[in-house]
């Protein structure tokens, strides 16, 4: 079993195009949906009285909810905006809501395991949460510019606590205080991260580990319309590959890589949570070997 723990939202996306207001969102539930077409997936977030039931039951229908507590109060909300050209996305408002006060609690039987990831959250909330599992094979998180620019200390000794790091390359650049990706990575290795995949949209991803450099290309497509999630989704599939195979052998991680880069391009040709859950299995497998056709040579 794989645990992702992390926010579950109501976000308001402001497209060149349309206008999403109060959908379901929140790292852990992009990453934890597009997990779960690899392997069984535990959520551990919190919603506010005021999360719809129609949510709650897209969730059910991907996820084991076990971990999932309800509080009184809103839910936690994000609302932010693109640009014309969709690569640069501006946030207008963070509402931590219940999340702000959220003691977060791992269920029984999502201790024992093997794989968690540690999606964009309070790190300090990440690397205490990371100590209750029994026996981690492989731990993954990833954070944002908010908790960079506020607890830049606590996210550095996250980083320290887990096996892999996901980030974009501008927020790695920011975490770091490096301008180039390769000292990015080196700096966030000596921090304690065996591996550090560095996202760069569009560009594809870029993966750290000793002296090895794994870079892979985004699965091309013409029309995007939503980025929201894209990331998420990446490290979601990427983590969840990797617990399907029960394997954390460099092969399998640079292979998780190119399902991080699919999972993402299906995220991003929809508005919202639409394009992973108007996928299929034999859709990403399909998408699989047209990447494999694309960069043969």
């Amino acid at each position: 079993m794989l645990t992702v723990f992390g926010s579950t939202a109501l976000d308001t996306i402001r497209t060149p195009d349309k206008i999403l207001k109060d959908v379901l969102g929140g790292a852990a539930t992009f990453a934890g949906i597009s997990a779960s077409f690899f392997v069984e997936t535990g959520l551990i977030a919190v919603v506010g009285t005021d999360f719809p039931k129609k949510y709650h039951n897209i969730l059910k229908k991907y996820l084991d909810l076990e971990g999932l507590a309800i509080h009184k109060g809103k839910t936690f909300r994000y609302d932010g905006s693109y640009d014309k050209t969709l690569s640069t996305r501006t946030t207008n408002k963070t509402e931590l809501n219940v999340l702000g006060s959220f003691q977060p609690v791992v269920p029984e039987k999502y201790r024992k395991s093997q794989f968690v990831y540690l999606a964009n959250n309070d790190p300090d909330q990440n690397t205490k949460i990371i100590r209750e599992f029994d026996n981690v094979k492989f731990s993954m998180c990833d954070t944002i510019e908010f908790w960079i620019n506020s607890k830049r200390n606590s996210v550095i000794k996250m980083i320290g606590s887990v096996d892999a790091v996901v980030i974009n390359d501008e927020e790695a650049k920011l975490l770091t205080k490096e301008h180039n990706l390769i000292k990015c990575a080196k700096k966030m290795m000596g921090w304690g991260a065996k591996y550090v995949i560095i996202k760069k949209g569009e560009h594809g991803s870029l993966l750290f580990f000793d002296d090895v450099i794994f870079p892979s290309v985004a699965f091309s497509l013409e029309d995007i319309v939503d980025p929201t999630g894209a990331g998420d989704s990446f490290a979601g599939a990427m983590i969840g590959y990797l617990a399907s195979k029960n394997s954390t052998s460099l092969s399998e991680i640079k292979k998780a890589v190119v399902y991080g880069n699919v999972m993402g391009s299906f995220a991003v040709e929809k508005y919202g949570l639409d394009g992973l859950t108007s996928t299929t299995k034999a859709k990403i497998q399909n998408r699989i070997k047209k990447y494999q056709s694309m960069i043969d040579f």
